[in-house]
């Protein structure tokens, strides 16, 4: 299995782009194991982030924001999020 199951997460975090996959762009912009605070992207599938046990809403948003704008330099791809931030944004 190619997915992070033994570390708690909310799952694939970015919708796939047109003809492309945002887990491959993510790892070969070098994003695996890229940690903001308690969340990190996993280094298991990179569309993933993970809680390393105290990940806050505001480090996975940090996290979401990171990897949307490293990936955009790199590959002029804009990731769409697939999941869903309730509240207000950090």
């Amino acid at each position: 299995m190619s997915q992070p199951t033994n570390q708690p997460c909310a799952g694939s975090v970015f919708r796939n782009p047109p003809g492309d996959f945002s887990g491959r762009l993510i790892e070969v912009s070098g994003l695996k194991g890229l940690t903001v605070g308690g969340a990190s992207v996993s280094d298991k599938h990179a569309n993933f982030i993970v809680n390393n046990g105290d990940a806050t809403a505001k480090d996975i948003e940090t996290l979401i924001f990171e990897v949307q704008q490293r990936v955009e330099q790199e590959h002029g791809v804009k990731l769409i999020p697939e999941v869903h931030i309730i509240g207000e944004p950090s």
